[in-house]
């Protein structure tokens, strides 16, 4: 492969390599467990956006191969395969993203015989779309969010179509209703991410349940979720950490083993000074030739350059040492500036959301003060109930499923909206 596309990191020294690919180790670890966080066991299917990285370890080299030439970003066609440089088409749709994730290295080592099997990290950018049909405002193609339900669905529609002065009432309501509904479940969650930046920043190891969510029936998942994600981030601060310290003590007996080594020649150098003294006594008398004398003055020369090259390369290995631990505390110095930036986000979004909903409960009770008139009163004997419907493709079949206002949606469902004469 042409090496202009992709980009290695310097090599270091043979006994720091070990270090640096344990750091390799970290990265690709850290990518995994938020990864697994966001994706879970979701299967692809056509439209869904994924963003591909790739990066190989070298270790014959002791360095890391940025694959750029095929990390991007990339959509499933609807033959529900993605099409990668070097690999083609690759098939896509039922799989998760981890499962492309171990296709896409496979592939690689064995198209370029590569020794060192490269690492792919396969994210979900973007999930495909769903689409609403029916007696909906809007109908149309709308993005799909985690969490998603009929009721949610229905809001980004604009709620119900209503014709009738009474009715737009009730699909105001509906709307401020919907809106409430998507931001409290926002709320809750942002509030369980306040309480997982706490306890990280206190550097505890569990999350304690904000007295908010108490008796929420979301908020046991939406805690695991948070526990998930901090373990992951924990283990990927300290495997860093670990790294940066082993490197420290690699170089730390580097710079013992050269003391030694220096000791040594020290000593050898203190014994060919003398034997050139007595050398020097014995050309004085004439009994020595100058051959050995100009051999013992080579000999001199030859230790006291090793004797400079040992002292380089010790004050070498002290930088070294020095920048490592340099890197450690700036680690933890950025670690900590992350968790207070995030946290203060956090409370911002809080503080946005709450004056949000106290705008749809505002707009929720005038929509009912309004309605409150005979036009919403269904006259005797007559009323209309709305039915709704999920129609899902599985395994190239649609298959049409009963719903009701919190039946949950799936990427790719089409929620149908119809109204129906009940006469009881």
């Amino acid at each position: 492969m042409n090496r202009s596309l992709c980009k290695g990191l310097p090599a270091l020294g043979r006994k720091a390599r070990g270090a640096v690919r344990l750091s390799a180790l970290v990265i690709a670890i850290g990518v995994s467990g938020i990864h697994a966080a966001i994706a879970g066991d979701y299967t692809l299917g056509a439209m869904d956006k994924l963003r591909i990285r790739v990066a190989e370890w070298q270790t014959a080299e002791g360095t890391v191969r940025d694959w750029s030439a095929i990390s991007g970003d990339y959509t499933v066609g609807a033959s529900g395969g993605i099409s990668l440089p070097f690999l083609g088409t690759m098939p896509a749709s039922g799989k998760t993203t981890s499962e492309i994730a171990d296709e896409v290295g496979l592939q690689l080592q064995k198209l370029f015989g590569l020794p060192d099997r490269p690492s792919a990290s396969v994210e979900l950018a973007q999930y495909r779309p769903i689409y609403l049909a029916g007696e909906v405002q809007t109908p149309g193609e709308y993005p799909f969010a985690p969490d998603m339900t009929v009721l949610k669905a229905v809001s980004l529609g604009g709620g119900l179509r209503r014709a009738e002065n009474g009715q737009r009432f009730a699909r105001d309501f509906i709307n401020a209703q919907g809106d409430s509904s998507v931001r409290i479940t926002e709320r809750n969650r942002l509030l369980v991410r306040r309480a997982r930046l706490q306890a990280e920043i206190a550097e505890k190891s569990d999350i304690a349940m904000p007295a908010e969510l108490k008796g929420v029936t979301e908020a046991a998942a939406l805690l695991e979720s948070e526990k998930a994600l901090m373990v992951s981030r924990d283990k990927r601060q300290k495997l860093q950490l670990t790294a940066l310290a082993e490197l420290k003590s690699l170089l730390q007996n580097e710079i013992d083993a050269l003391g030694k080594k220096s000791v040594t020649q020290t000593r050898q150098l203190d014994l060919v000074v003398e034997d050139k003294g007595r050398v020097d006594v014995l050309a004085e008398k004439g009994l020595a030739l100058s051959a050995r004398k100009l051999a013992v003055e080579q000999r001199i020369a030859d230790l006291q350059a090793a004797l400079l090259d040992i002292d380089t390369a010790s004050l070498k290995a002290k930088q070294d040492v020095s920048k490592a631990s340099q890197d450690e505390t700036n680690l933890r110095n950025d670690w900590d500036a992350q968790l207070a930036q995030e946290l203060q986000n956090t409370e911002a979004e809080l503080d946005t959301l709450a004056l949000k909903l106290v705008t749809s409960r505002d707009l929720m009770t005038e929509a009912l003060v309004q309605s409150a008139d005979a036009s919403l009163t269904p006259k005797p004997g007559s009323a209309v109930d709305i039915n709704y419907s999920i129609i899902r493709q599985k395994d190239g079949k649609s298959k049409r499923i009963a719903a009701d206002e919190g039946t949950p949606v799936q990427p790719g469902d089409v929620v149908k909206v119809e109204p129906s004469l009940n006469t009881q």
